[in-house]
């Protein structure tokens, strides 16, 4: 596509660690390399911090946390902000305007009933809910104004067409693959495992660390659990752990920290329970030349594609013994290959496919006129 004007609208504070935002942010710094001028646009017009883009960043509204799909929605629920952002994105006046998560309130929603520009939605959100549920009329308005829509994996796709009939093309999460080679690979003698995710109860962070401790008492070769994120559980891992050294609660640290983190771990652990519509922080490992350990769930089964160990969600024992298994299976081969297979989803080759949605949302916008 020629150099073009791309608004990215975000319905999640980018200040709040999420999939959602970082894709966004990713994006922004893809299709500016490629000489598009970006505009994001996002809730939380208090959040003065600056974002690792070139691209132009505004905010709007006061943000809230909402309960959603078991975790807590950094969004705002401001009609002022959303009307704010229509304005914003109109100044703009963007070729494409890319809505992230389209129908969760409600920054982009006034842009989305405007539909002034080509309109693309990408849905990341898998399973169905009493949200979706007890909107579906009003979503139905919503999809109006979308001209083409992408899903990040199958069961996002099928969760979104129940929903509100949105037929959407399965793409997926992409991530710069050059950005988890950057860092030295540092390793120490111990054993470090990682997670990465907000500390809520879907994210399985309790079984984890159960899993570490049990090995720990057992062995003689034991493995420190490096905790990255924070939320609403934190104060009760923290107790689960028991002021145990060997697990560090690191907080939610910035990206450049985490690719520090993966590259000086031997294995990532991902250990949630459910909601996990595509387990991007999977391949972000692969990419990072680490080995995966991950819940047996839909999300992360497709993400890992036969390149990481796998285990039944919510049992410790089995978690223990992936592990322990994905740690004797490391060799520089499989690395390799792991590595090899997480290209395939690099922020690079997702562009090249926005490219043909974004051509196709403009013919459409264009024919309907």
């Amino acid at each position: 596509m020629n150099p073009s004007r791309i608004a990215l609208v975000s319905p999640y504070a980018l200040g709040v660690f999420g999939g959602v935002q970082e894709q966004v942010m990713a994006m922004s710094r893809e299709l500016g390399r490629r000489g598009h001028e970006v505009l994001i646009v996002a809730p939380d017009r208090h959040d003065r911090s600056s974002c690792d883009t070139a691209a132009t960043v505004k905010r709007f509204g006061r943000l809230v946390l909402l309960p959603a799909n078991g975790s807590k929605a950094p969004l705002t629920l401001s009609p002022l902000a959303s009307r704010r952002a229509l304005r914003s994105i109109r100044e703009f006046a963007p070729d494409v305007v890319h809505f992230h998560e389209p129908f969760a309130p409600l920054v982009g929603w006034a842009a989305l009933r405007a539909h002034a520009a080509p309109a693309v939605g990408t849905f990341h959100r898998s399973g169905a809910g009493p949200a979706l549920d007890l909107t579906r009329p009003v979503l139905r308005v919503l999809a109006k104004g979308l001209d083409a829509a992408a899903a990040v994996s199958e069961s996002a796709a099928t969760t979104i067409e129940r929903a509100a009939g949105v037929h959407a093309t399965v793409l997926f999460n992409g991530f710069e693959m050059d950005r988890f080679v950057a860092t030295p690979r540092e390793r120490s003698a111990e054993t470090v495992l990682l997670t990465v995710g907000r500390l809520e109860e879907r994210k399985g962070t309790a079984h984890a660390i159960s899993a570490v401790r049990a090995h720990n008492a057992g062995s003689e070769n034991p493995w420190r659990l490096v905790v990255i994120g924070d939320g609403p559980q934190r104060a009760r891992l923290e107790a689960l752990a028991g002021h145990d050294e060997m697990v560090v609660f690191a907080g939610a640290v910035a990206d450049a920290d985490k690719r520090a983190w993966l590259r000086r771990a031997n294995a990532l652990v991902a250990p949630a329970t459910h909601g996990e519509s595509f387990g991007l922080v999977l391949l972000e490992a692969m990419a990072s030349e680490t080995v995966v350990v991950a819940s047996d769930i839909s999300g992360y089964r497709e993400a890992v594609g036969g390149h990481g160990v796998l285990f039944p969600p919510g049992d410790e024992a089995a978690l223990e013994a992936a592990i322990a298994k994905a740690l004797a299976g490391e060799t520089p081969q499989a690395v390799a290959a792991a590595k090899d297979y997480a290209q395939g989803w690099s922020m690079s080759a997702l562009v090249d496919a926005y490219d043909s949605l974004y051509a196709t949302a403009r013919e459409r916008f264009e024919a309907a006129r």
